[in-house]
């Protein structure tokens, strides 16, 4: 008969599923878990390792190399003769229990209204979103994980590691202030600005919490209630909402099939464009109306934000100088990203603009979050110097243009009434559905299908009803999927259509 104490052993130290972690890893997490939540008490005797190996069905090496770690970090400790047991301070102790305050006369027990004391509020604003469990659906045509199928896990986990070498740690442990890891301003500077035409010095380079941290600090230093701001129409919904809570007065931009509009801008103190591949529409601005743009600048005397949104992802023709490189008179601010291709999640980007601008927003960021993390900052200036940026980058745009093409065909095949044109380069496609469809009620249809699309009325200040236009994005599905995804979408956009009593095509097969 098994001894009941043994089956209390192995219940408290089952193992917990994070396949990501080595069992001893794992044994740690269940010993520490059980003493963190009280489970285990101080003082009380741990079983031996070789009982404890048993029980789990690990090697005894593996117990005792756990019980070890445990020991050198105070949640255990080893007894001569006697054995391992939990330490006396393997928990910090709880806050002292305090008597409620006595009633003064005053409102008790009425919290603050927080709706009325908030003053800048972002809840009301249309921006993209998915559902809760998103990943759960099969054909998520919609931004905001990486390739798990392209993702350089050996490439990355190198520089990581590198960058944990005892060697390596005084070039990025130190307080920066409002400083920023020298490795990565020089791997910026020199490899990929001039890729995009922009050379700089380091004093014009500022590294950020993702571009969108850019958009935040330039608005903070730049923007108020009476500042002009022109915003592409329509245009990346993110930025949008950054710039709104400092409530600038808007002056939307149109976009046709060549980027933003030139001619007739109204007066303006600053430009928001993306002309790289235009959020979302995805077209290209020209070389000709680039120029145009910047002799417009300087005529009418506002400034040009530059987001160079999806630089790296191009697949047809010659890459386009950046707005920033044809610029004489210090009227471009650029903001880039340095690991979008990689994951969005690793946040990191950078601003580029004259010295005494990136000087204000050197204090400005101290004042948020001081500086985004060294240890990454260093790690990717590894992943930049040992060339795996570039190669990670081929890769990505040549899986990428496989399933802009995969996607294009589908379209044509199953819903040909709905017009795009195949972007330059970019991990999207804008899609113009007959007059009559709403992307926001397709979009409701389309979750029953298993399909997520990315509704077109969140990229306009004055979106149209009905809004036939929405966004397919690629950068988080497999290629295998597209197909499929595609012939589901037009499924729901049968179903719409019979409840709307429209006619549709039928010149495609399911």
């Amino acid at each position: 008969m098994r001894n009941p104490q043994s089956t209390q052993w192995a219940q408290l130290f089952e193992l917990p599923e994070q396949p990501g972690l080595p069992l001893q890893g794992r044994l740690r997490v269940a010993v520490v878990q059980a003493v963190l939540d009280g489970r285990l008490s101080p003082g009380a005797p741990m079983p031996s390792s070789r009982e404890l190996a048993r029980l789990l069905g690990l090697s005894r090496n593996t117990v005792t190399s756990a019980y070890e770690q445990l020991i050198d970090e105070n949640f255990l400790e080893a007894r001569p003769r006697s054995g391992v047991f939990v330490a006396a301070n393997a928990r910090a102790l709880p806050a002292v229990q305090a008597e409620p305050l006595p009633d003064g006369g005053g409102r008790s027990g009425a919290a603050p209204d927080w709706q009325a004391r908030v003053l800048r509020s972002l809840l009301d604003r249309p921006t993209l979103t998915k559902p809760d469990r998103w990943r759960e659906y099969a054909y998520p045509f919609v931004y905001g994980t990486y390739d798990s199928q392209l993702f350089p896990t050996e490439d990355f986990r190198e520089c990581c590691v590198r960058s944990l070498a005892r060697a390596q740690l005084p070039h990025w442990t130190p307080d920066f202030e409002t400083d920023d890891v020298p490795d990565l301003i020089e791997q910026i500077r020199l490899r990929l600005l001039p890729k995009r035409g922009v050379f700089a010095l380091k004093d014009e380079i500022l590294v950020t919490v993702g571009s969108q941290q850019a958009c935040y600090l330039l608005a903070e230093a730049l923007f108020d209630t009476g500042t002009r701001v022109g915003f592409e129409e329509p245009g990346h919904p993110h930025a949008r909402n950054t710039f709104s809570l400092r409530d600038p007065r808007w002056v939307p931009v149109p976009v046709d099939e060549e980027g933003v509009v030139v001619d007739g801008m109204p007066g303006l103190d600053y430009l928001f464009v993306t002309p790289s591949h235009q959020s979302p529409t995805t077209v290209t601005l020209g070389l000709e109306r680039r120029q145009r743009l910047l002799r417009q600048a300087e005529l009418q005397d506002f400034v040009v934000i530059e987001d160079d949104y999806e630089a790296e992802n191009l697949y047809v023709g010659a890459p386009m100088p950046a707005l920033k490189s044809l610029d004489k008179t210090g009227r471009v601010i650029y903001v880039g990203s340095v690991s979008k291709s990689l994951s969005p999640v690793l946040r990191l980007g950078y601003i580029v603009a004259p010295r005494s601008l990136i000087a204000e927003l050197r204090v400005l960021r101290h004042a948020m979050v001081r500086h985004p993390s060294a240890f990454l900052q260093h790690a990717y200036a590894l992943f930049l110097s040992l060339g795996h940026h570039e190669s990670h980058a081929r890769r990505v745009n040549q899986a990428l243009q496989e399933r802009m093409a995969l996607v294009a065909q589908a379209l044509r095949e199953h819903l040909p009434d709905f017009e795009f044109a195949l972007p330059q380069g970019g991990a999207s496609i804008w899609v113009h559905a007959p007059a009559w469809v709403d992307s926001g009620d397709l979009a409701i249809i389309a979750r029953r299908h298993g399909v997520l699309i990315e509704v077109g009325d969140v990229f306009y200040a004055r979106p149209p009803y009905p809004c036939p236009f929405f966004r397919l994005r690629l950068s988080s599905i497999a290629a295998a999927q597209i197909p499929a995804g595609i012939r589901a979408l037009a499924l729901a956009v049968d179903e719409l259509a019979h409840a709307r009593g429209e006619a549709r095509s039928t010149l495609r097969t399911h």
